[in-house]
């Protein structure tokens, strides 16, 4: 059966926000891509999706080994020749060693980094012939308020003085970069744009975060899904553009 002709990859996408950014895409009769590290956790993402009649493929997609990478790149051009939407979803946060500006060991940034900043950094530039072939590509990079500059300095913030540093200066990494690329491919028709999606009831966001998922998704849908007026160099959440 030949799959729609708009084509989707969410890195991380078999849990919590990726895969619910899977399922509303996927409603909207967008053939989703699950990007993830574990081949049957892919897998099973997948048949949940297809049960409720949403064209949905797996990709083993480890963001941080470039051979896993390239790899991924290779499939998806050779199922579909092109890419039109890449969501940069996957990402980890380590509570028990973000313990502060002071103390957060080394060794914990670098690891912190790796996932997302450099993993994002790397499926991004990999992917970048493929979503140059789709006639209105889209880039959306998944950030967070706590990688806002702005917000941490002000004293009247909700996060100010609430550190987790390792995180934070990866996300206020992933921010510049995408200002940087939206530049760079200003006169192309692809768009990018990174997202906060809320304090949502995830695996890292804990039962105590006020968001469901289904309302944690909707940023990254809606920056996946712009028009050609629409936005590019942005910071949002639930159409609000962020301090950064």
């Amino acid at each position: 059966m030949a799959t729609p002709a708009t084509i989707a990859l969410i890195t991380g996408a078999n849990k919590g926000i990726g895969f619910e950014t899977a399922r509303q895409l996927g409603k909207r009769g967008i053939h989703v891509i699950i990007g993830a590290r574990d081949a049957q956790r892919g897998a099973d993402a997948v048949k949940k999706l297809t049960a409720e009649g949403i064209s949905a493929a797996s990709l083993v997609l480890e963001v941080t080994d470039e051979t896993s990478v390239l790899a991924a790149v290779k499939e998806v051009e050779r199922r579909h020749g092109h890419l039109d939407i890449l969501i940069n979803n996957a990402g980890i946060l380590d509570y028990a060693a973000d313990t502060g500006p002071a103390t957060t060991t080394v060794a914990h940034f670098r690891k912190s980094f790796e996932t997302n900043f450099f993993g994002l950094v790397s499926v991004t530039q990999a992917f970048l012939p493929l979503l140059r072939k789709s006639p209105a590509g889209r880039i959306v990079n998944l950030s967070s308020i706590l990688g806002s500059i702005a917000e941490h300095a002000d004293r009247n913030s909700p996060i100010y003085l609430k550190n987790f540093p390792a995180y934070d200066t990866s996300k206020a990494a992933v921010n510049l970069y995408t200002v940087e690329l939206a530049q760079a491919l200003a006169d192309t028709p692809i768009k990018v744009n990174g997202v906060h999606p809320g304090w949502v009831k995830t695996e890292m966001g804990g039962e105590a975060a006020p968001m469901e998922i289904v309302d944690g998704a909707k940023s990254s849908v809606a920056a996946a899904t712009i028009g050609p007026d629409g936005p590019t160099g942005g910071f949002f959440h639930m159409g609000v553009h962020m301090r950064w």
